[in-house]
């Protein structure tokens, strides 16, 4: 097992002079916004301090609305090969297990929604897996260099990025993204402001560390989870290492994450001896907060990830979070630096991501708060959604209530060819086009273009039918445009708003509409 150990030695000496998109820290938001620009030919480049990817299992639950994305991306296949699903837990008083319970409660998939359980993959693995995938596309990242200062001007950003021997140089690119955490040096130069609370006043210890004596079918826990000097101690999947967690009941200390001190800590609240914790491999200590940025723009300047909304552990949110701040902002840049959509659509990526981000920094902190550890689909995801945002075009009317309506997710049905051939709408989907889908006899344009695909399900002349009707139950009759990041742009019975609905994303097609 390596955790992580991926690095590249050459990237920092070849930096280049301008780059589309700048992006400052390779975690799970930089990397997928890297690799979402990759596959739309957007010249980026990612800056990390580190001389390698951050090691530690850190946040390792995988939302299933992160699966899709993932499944989009093209890494969904080595994310679930690196997984595994979360162990009951197991609650320990004076030496033995004196109690199981199921933590994360699954859901069966449906035609709708393909993955219904949060995976574990621990955090340095889903970075090597995003890492690779953005190699493979082309991208690039900047070991061993860090973006010392910048300006903007109406033309983009210039920065100053310093390499771990000290030398610099300036890299000039159109927009630059903040991807470097919750102590963004970015945000604090841009002078925006995060507003917010505790959500405990007790210090937290994360570490990996290899033991003898636990079984790894079971996530141990001693105390509850909010009784502040708990101990948790859970099976890294398909590795020989535990994941810690650990809480302090004094407000005032500071969590030595020493080997030594570590292997002592767990001594003291379990049954196990510090001769049964062999190797310490990584360790942190932090106090959960929860705070949002007061703006995740400025200028051409944008926060995403922990640099924008910073979140208890509580519930697995923080970093599906984030990856689902770069789908969204990735297409956005796409869109205007390489098909000349205007550029106030930036503006939507605050408006879209910002509301999502407070409403689940209110989710985390209330489960961390009440200690619950019971986790369902109400933290899926799946029902993230901007309907009534500034993107949602809704041209019907009359629509029934739980009618899917522009602004939602655009759900995933099994379909097949008209030779028989099983294919999914998410197959059409996957990739940086918008598309085009008629479900039943709805007028669909005889389009084409290389940010545009049209589908047809049912009706005459389909590229697709819907024999079992999951398509005709999800999405009802209509046109939908679908978003490179799969949610419902304009929903309506013909096409005669199309033409304005296209041009706002500088999508381009061969056949005049209108």
């Amino acid at each position: 097992m390596e955790l992580n150990n991926v690095k590249d030695a050459s990237s920092a000496a070849t930096l280049p002079e301008y780059v589309d998109v700048l992006i400052s820290g390779a975690g799970p938001t930089g990397l997928a916004l890297a690799l979402d620009l990759a596959r739309r030919g957007v010249r980026a480049l990612v800056l990390e301090r580190q001389d390698r990817l951050s090691p530690g299992t850190r946040g390792s639950g995988i939302q299933p609305r992160t699966q899709e994305v993932y499944e989009d991306f093209g890494v969904l296949g080595a994310i679930r090969a690196s997984s595994a699903r979360y162990p009951e837990i197991a609650s320990w008083a004076d030496g033995r297990m004196v109690d199981t319970y199921v933590f994360v409660e699954g859901v069966e998939p449906t035609p709708s929604t393909p993955y219904g359980t949060m995976m574990m993959v621990p955090q340095w693995r889903n970075l090597e897996i995003q890492y690779a995938r953005l190699t493979e596309l082309g991208g690039t990242v900047a070991f061993g260099t860090a973006l010392e200062s910048f300006t903007q001007d109406t033309d983009g950003v210039q920065a100053r990025v310093v390499r771990a021997d000290g030398t610099a140089r300036t890299v000039r690119a159109a927009y630059l993204v903040a991807a470097d955490g919750g102590r963004s040096t970015v945000r604090k130069a841009l002078g925006v402001t995060m507003t917010g609370e505790s959500v405990a006043p007790h210090p937290m210890l994360l570490a990996d560390l290899r033991l003898d004596g636990l079984d790894t079918r079971h996530w141990h826990m001693w105390e509850a989870f909010n009784a502040t000097d708990f101990v948790a101690l859970l099976p890294a999947p398909l590795n020989d290492y535990f994941q810690l967690i650990a809480g302090f009941a004094d407000p005032a200390a500071e969590p030595d994450t020493s080997p030594d001190a570590v292997r002592e800590l767990v001594a003291e609240r379990t049954h196990l001896t510090a001769d049964q914790v062999g190797e310490v491999l990584w360790s942190s200590a932090f106090r959960p907060n929860a705070a949002l940025a007061d703006r995740f723009r400025v200028g051409r300047v944008f926060l995403a990830g922990d640099a924008a909304h910073v979140h208890s552990p509580a519930g697995g949110q923080g970093l599906n979070t984030s990856v689902q701040d770069a789908y969204n902002l990735g297409w956005k840049l796409g869109q205007v630096l390489r098909h000349g959509a205007p550029e106030e659509l930036l503006d939507s990526y605050e408006a879209e991501r910002r509301p999502v981000a407070a409403r689940i920094l209110d989710t985390s902190t209330r489960l961390h708060r009440s200690g619950d550890m019971r986790r369902g689909k109400d933290l899926h995801q799946i029902d993230v959604g901007y309907p009534g945002g500034p993107l949602a075009a809704e041209q019907r009317t009359g629509l029934a209530d739980g009618a899917l309506r522009a602004g939602d997710r655009a759900p995933d049905a099994p379909c097949t060819t008209p030779d028989g051939a099983p294919r999914r709408l998410f197959e059409v989907f996957q990739g940086p086009h918008f598309t085009l889908l008629a479900v039943g006899d709805a007028e669909l344009p005889a389009l084409d273009g290389e940010m545009l695909r049209t589908c047809r399900v049912g009706g005459p002349a389909p590229d697709l039918l819907d024999p079992a009707g999951h398509a005709h139950q999800a999405y009802g009759e209509g046109l939908f445009l679908v978003r490179p990041d799969g949610y419902v742009a304009y929903a309506a019975d013909d096409a005669s708003g199309l033409p304005e609905e296209l041009a706002r994303y500088g999508v381009r097609t061969a056949v005049a509409l209108g």
